[in-house]
């Protein structure tokens, strides 16, 4: 899942964009308004993280801009000025909900899957194809009564799938929710990555839920079932006359 975080305290970006990263999300950083604008107008985000007190252009022009062009991206919005006021004028700019400073890491993970639960971008944990199992709370994925250990980037490459199951994810889906990257999708990161996946899904299984489709992308799926076979009918005993 890929997200917009804006803020112009340094610091702060850094270290919340570090602890979003090993949440499984791939995180995109602007440090002034016009940055900000630019980057959510260019790309398509799964929600954006605005500080009110931007330089340039603070958070709730570039929320109303964001509203004005049709894009209707979950916002949270971040504030030191704990108003009621100040609420309002975020909200009324179009944010979807707002955090105020200082707040826990934890709160911060929550408010964001609320807001794209709403959206309908993530499914209510567990999430189940086949006999694969993700916990998108705990981060904890189990197959057939197997745990099965990933990093942040695999557990993230593995929900993306999962949430769009059934169909082709391509490759340039995936540099950008995923690696946060547009341009490189010709790199063969995806690649290594699918074939750990398989590895640690598929392998000592009687059924593959993980398929790559040359040149196009990515499918997770679980089989459909076999219909049950009918038992012969027995032919009825001709009478003699």
């Amino acid at each position: 899942m890929r997200i917009l975080f804006a803020e112009d305290d340094r610091q702060l970006l850094t270290s919340l964009s570090r602890g979003l990263r090993e949440a499984s999300y791939a995180v995109d950083e602007a440090a002034t308004g016009p940055q900000a604008l630019a980057l959510a107008l260019a790309n398509d985000y799964d929600a954006i993280i605005l500080d009110v007190l931007l330089p340039g252009k603070n958070g709730k022009v570039v929320c109303r801009a964001i509203r004005e062009r049709g894009n209707r991206v979950p916002i949270l919005m971040l504030t030191a000025l704990d108003g009621v006021e100040q609420r309002i004028a975020g909200l009324d700019a179009g944010a979807d909900d707002y955090l105020t400073k200082p707040f826990d890491f934890g709160e911060l993970l929550a408010r964001l899957r609320a807001l794209t639960r709403r959206r309908g971008e993530v499914v209510t944990s567990p999430l189940v194809v086949g006999d694969l199992v993700i916990d998108t709370l705990r981060h904890a994925v189990r197959r057939n009564r197997r745990d099965i250990a990933l990093t942040a980037k695999e557990f993230a490459f593995l929900l993306h799938l999962a949430q769009h199951a059934g169909r082709v994810v391509s490759r340039a889906e995936l540099m950008a929710h995923v690696w946060e990257d547009t341009s490189n999708t010709f790199s063969n990161i995806i690649d290594v990555y699918a074939s750990r996946l398989r590895r640690k899904i598929d392998d000592g299984e009687k059924v593959a839920l993980l398929t790559t489709l040359r040149g196009s992308g990515f499918r997770l799926e679980a089989p459909s079932p076999r219909p049950a076979s009918r038992p012969p009918r027995k032919r009825a005993a001709r009478r003699r006359e």
